[in-house]
């Protein structure tokens, strides 16, 4: 397992690289954090992607620090900087010995956690995130960090809030939200991806603002959202797939289908419907009110 100072990642994968890329988890021994590294690994068993525990050590830009086996407003020393070493070296062993077919490290990187985690997001498959944490991570995920690690990163996000239904416990649908640009198609690809190796049904959905005409324009934009679907139709010949249209808020939508769900997936821009959904206040209602696990998924 390598530990030691950041590095700034090469250039950004190439599409052919992506699917042999690593899964970046971001640990730090929360609960949160936990949970996070429970999907990755539950990914990782799916996919065969290594996973790397990423601990981003930020004591050189804060006033104080806050992490396992130091006191509040205490600088940390070497004895600070071994504890946080030895707590990724033994999640990454334990994780390893709880999955013998998977390849597993860990490293401690220093820096703001959000820029450090966009940077090494340039060479990760997925970058899999908790809601809130303790040492590096504190406050990550509340507030205006979400919103940046989710529209920067330069891979999908998953963002795993304490309280989630574990990994392998929901047998509910992929929900995904779509309005018809690239952004919302790709997500469309990574939510029937998902859904196939879970073995799960993809919900599609769609939001639309019913006009003058109330519910008139409804079949033309189911039959384009029908155009989108059908060749994941096709590529999972086995997948049960069905589209919703519904009236209203895009939040509102999504947050809904998260309460059945075992993974809502979002683009990072859209039109229509979603435009702006990851941009400010709608994202950060989606990130803390979910009832599962989040994808931000976006163009490399």
């Amino acid at each position: 397992m390598a530990l030691g100072p950041r590095d700034r990642p090469d250039e950004p994968l190439k599409e052919d690289d992506v699917r042999d890329a690593e899964i970046l988890v971001g640990y730090d021994g929360s609960t949160d954090a936990s949970r996070a590294l429970d999907w990755a690994l539950d990914e990782a068993r799916r996919s065969g992607q290594p996973v790397r525990l990423a601990y981003v050590f930020e004591w050189l830009t804060v006033a104080s620090w806050v992490g396992p086996g130091v006191a509040p407003g205490v600088w940390p020393d070497d004895t600070a900087r071994r504890q946080v070493e030895d707590l990724v070296r033994r999640a990454a062993a334990d994780a390893t010995a709880a999955n013998p077919g998977l390849t597993i490290t860990g490293q401690v990187y220093d820096g703001p956690p959000a820029l450090v985690l966009q940077e090494r997001s340039a060479e990760a498959g997925i970058l899999v995130l908790g809601s809130r944490g303790h040492g590096g991570f504190g406050g990550l995920l509340a507030g205006s960090t979400a919103v940046a690690v989710a529209a920067h990163a330069r891979c999908p996000v998953v963002v795993v809030r304490d309280g989630d239904v574990p990994s392998g416990a929901s047998v509910g649908p992929v929900a995904v939200g779509v309005d018809g640009s690239e952004p919302s198609q790709v997500a469309l690809g990574f939510a029937a991806e998902r859904a196939a190796q879970r073995q799960v049904p993809l919900r599609v959905l769609h939001a639309w603002t019913p006009g003058p005409g109330g519910a008139a324009g409804v079949p033309d934009e189911r039959a384009a959202i029908e155009e989108l679907v059908e060749p994941w139709r096709r590529t999972f010949a086995g997948l049960d797939v069905t589209v919703d249209l519904v009236p209203g808020s895009p939040a509102a939508m999504m947050i809904e289908a998260s309460r059945d769900g075992r993974l809502v997936v979002v683009g990072t821009r859209g039109r229509g419907g979603l435009a702006g959904m990851l941009l400010g206040s709608v994202s950060q209602q989606l990130i803390q009110h979910a009832h599962c696990p989040v994808a931000v998924v976006r163009e490399r």
